[in-house]
């Protein structure tokens, strides 16, 4: 794919956009794109308000749908995450809607975006995640995050990642996004790389996954009763065959998920057959290392299987900075040599 020259944004999960005391961090972020000489769309509804797109999901799936349609917009990249994207499935699925409308452009964003990625693996699209606007583009920072940025300009320049090494650096979760925060950098730390927590330290296959506390979702109906429902009548989550041979990516919220949870999601992929079916897990770095050490334990323990290559500290998902995955092209994680290569 050539470079990217109009990026589209979507608000398909929460409408953040549409508030006020944001609206300087948008510019900010507006600003940065204008600078790399891209040409920006908001779809129609993107800058709607919190309260119409919890009331209208409807809007955020036509935004989708006219994102994917509309010939001068390359890339599609979310607002931020959320909690309920879910709820654009029958407006997605029905009759074929996506399906139909979906075409080769990229497509980035993570958190509750996880489910509008295993929407898009769904009708075949291999897209991108890790970043979004608000999250990495609109840092309020003097600048995106030195390692964030290097993955955003890759894509943007060239339609795609060739290659992902560790960042040597680490960020504290902000405390406040107020406007006083305009120039200022989180507190930061020296990382480790990418850590080997058991099995082979090379192995192949494309990656799918995303957010773990989203998985935990699609079968349990804590936060939404109707969420494993529709989730199971759209077949959402893929069946263990076609995790046959992939690499799966699982990274945790700013919700800190207690182990006990962690515990529960992990159940609930092994029972679905993902752990006998994959070559190898990947997992990103929790915000402020919370509970890593007893993830790394579950990981090991619910997995069952020493065998199955685990490699943690990933710089991707909640925890900045953030790389960019491709999903669904050929992946060689090489943990001895701290890399992970793509050929497309």
């Amino acid at each position: 794919m050539n470079r990217i020259k109009t990026i589209g944004i979507v608000s398909l999960s929460d409408g953040g956009l549409g508030d006020d005391s944001i609206q300087f961090e948008v510019e900010i972020g507006l600003r940065r794109l204008r600078e790399y000489g891209l040409a920006v769309k908001f779809m129609p509804n993107a800058r709607k308000s919190r309260a119409y797109l919890r009331e209208h999901p409807e809007k955020r799936a036509e935004d989708l749908i006219q994102a994917f349609r509309d010939p001068e917009t390359d890339m599609i990249l979310c607002a931020i995450g959320g909690d309920d994207t879910y709820r654009l499935l029958p407006y997605l699925f029905d009759r074929n809607e996506l399906r139909d409308a979906v075409s080769q452009k990229v497509f980035l964003g993570f958190s509750d975006t996880t489910d509008n990625h295993f929407m898009l693996h769904k009708v075949g699209l291999n897209t991108f995640y890790g970043q979004s606007f608000l999250a990495d583009v609109c840092e309020l920072g003097p600048e995106m995050l030195p390692y964030s940025r290097k993955y955003f300009e890759e894509l943007i320049s060239t339609g795609g990642i060739r290659e992902i090494t560790p960042s040597e650096t680490w960020y504290e979760e902000r405390k406040s996004f107020a406007p006083d925060q305009v120039g200022k950098t989180p507190a930061a730390h020296a990382d480790r790389g990418f850590e080997l927590l058991q099995g082979p330290p090379v192995f192949s296959g494309k990656i799918l996954g995303g957010c773990i506390d989203s998985m935990h979702d699609f079968f349990n109906g804590e936060r939404y009763a109707d969420m494993p429902l529709l989730c199971a009548k759209y077949q959402l989550f893929p069946p263990a065959a076609d995790w046959r041979g992939r690499i799966l990516l699982l990274e945790s919220s700013e919700e800190k998920m207690p182990p006990e949870k962690y515990q529960r999601a992990l159940s609930y992929l092994k029972e679905a057959g993902v752990f006998d079916a994959v070559s190898g897990v990947l997992v990103g770095k929790p915000m402020d290392e919370a509970y890593d050490q007893e993830y790394r334990q579950l990981l090991t323990h619910v997995i069952g299987n020493p065998q199955l290559p685990v490699v943690c500290n990933i710089n991707t998902g909640h925890a900045t900075p953030r790389c960019i995955v491709p999903f669904g092209v050929n992946a060689v994680v090489d943990a001895g040599k701290q890399v992970i290569q793509f050929t497309h």
